[in-house]
């Protein structure tokens, strides 16, 4: 299976190649980068395939990270992995990354469970937490920093996403210290693109994947005028 993974919910802006017979990425390139994957991404896209030598008719499926994470970002990678599955005719799956942020900690230790947290700012962090074989402890939620610390009742745990320093310099005084701290940017490309293998597109839709409504609202004013006129 050839699969196209794409990532830029967060502070990359991603792509790569996976062939799953091969078991190996043929093709792989992430910039790092706060603002400006729109501009960033169909080059990278370009040069990713370029360098595979895969045409777009010969994938098998586009994966796609949902969020959540910026909501500029996320947006901007589900409308290229859209339009290139349409345009190639080939399904599209969407993979969240706190998943992929987990997936490559799985099963590294048993006894370790794995807390996925994304900084949600205001003091709030997007957080998961799985068992060290994967078994689900807390299902995604959005919450003050503060309520996520409170997973440290179920042991010494492995945290990963950008917000795992923040939570391990808060990590309370009297429970057991994080097993490890691993504050990656932006959950590695490989693994969304394994992830997006090993899915069902009918189980993972390539949506928006969201805990709480945007920061940003239209105004009143702007609300006012994309009313209709009122009828005469």
């Amino acid at each position: 299976m050839l699969i196209l993974a794409i990532d830029t919910a967060l502070d990359a802006c991603a792509a790569a190649v996976l062939d799953t017979d091969a078991a190996q990425l043929i093709a792989r390139e992430s910039q790092p980068m706060k603002r400006g994957h729109a501009e960033a991404l169909m080059p990278l896209i370009a040069r990713v395939m370029e360098a595979s030598g895969v045409a777009f008719t010969a994938l098998d499926r586009i994966a796609v990270t949902t969020g959540p994470g910026s909501f500029t970002g996320l947006r901007v990678g589900l409308s290229a992995a859209r339009g290139i599955g349409l345009a190639a005719g080939k399904p599209v799956v969407g993979l969240t990354t706190l998943t992929a942020y987990a997936a490559p900690v799985v099963g590294q230790n048993a006894a370790q469970p794995v807390i996925s947290a994304i900084d949600a700012r205001h003091d709030h962090v997007y957080y998961q937490v799985v068992s060290g074989d994967g078994g689900s402890l807390v299902r995604p939620r959005v919450a003050p920093i503060a309520e996520a610390l409170d997973a440290a009742r179920f042991g010494a745990p492995h945290l990963v996403g950008n917000a795992a320093g923040i939570l391990g310099q808060r990590w309370p005084a009297d429970a057991e210290p994080p097993f490890r701290v691993d504050p990656q940017p932006a959950p590695d490309i490989a693994w969304v693109a394994w992830l997006g293998a090993a899915v069902s597109p009918d189980a993972a839709p390539a949506r928006p994947y969201y805990l709480r409504p945007p920061d940003a609202k239209p105004s009143q004013d702007a609300l006012q005028k994309a009313a209709p006129p009122p009828a005469s």
